[in-house]
């Protein structure tokens, strides 16, 4: 069986020899199983795509965000206002929902991300 040669470290700078793409020190740390892949399943009920995800599409038809500047945007995905983290009743209670497009849903999304794992 054939063994990988040595090569340098991917880190810049740094010359220890690897197998693997990084040495050990500098190797990147797997990101910890997301806690949402446990609730993720919930988005896939019936309850959800067949009830409380169109009847909010069709309550607020356009962007929340946008509309706060003055655009009028087709929104495409129900957000929610206060992230659930898995609590049922907060996921399913429509007062927690608002429409918005999926530029400004991802853009959410990531702002939250990051200011959660700024205070971890």
């Amino acid at each position: 069986m054939a063994v990988k040669p040595l090569r340098p470290c991917r880190k810049p700078g740094c010359s220890a020899l690897t197998r693997e793409g990084y040495c050990p020190a500098h190797k990147p740390k797997k990101a910890p199983r997301q806690e949402s892949a446990q609730w993720h399943d919930w988005y896939s009920l019936d309850v959800w795509t067949d009830d409380l995800r169109p009847a909010q599409l069709l309550r607020q038809p356009f962007c929340a965000e946008c509309a706060r500047r003055g655009i009028r945007t087709r929104a495409t995905v129900v957000d929610h206002v206060k992230p659930h983290r898995g609590d049922w009743a907060l996921f399913i209670d429509p007062s927690n929902h608002q429409s918005l497009c999926a530029r400004c849903h991802n853009r959410k999304t990531a702002l939250e991300m990051a200011e959660r794992r700024r205070k971890s």
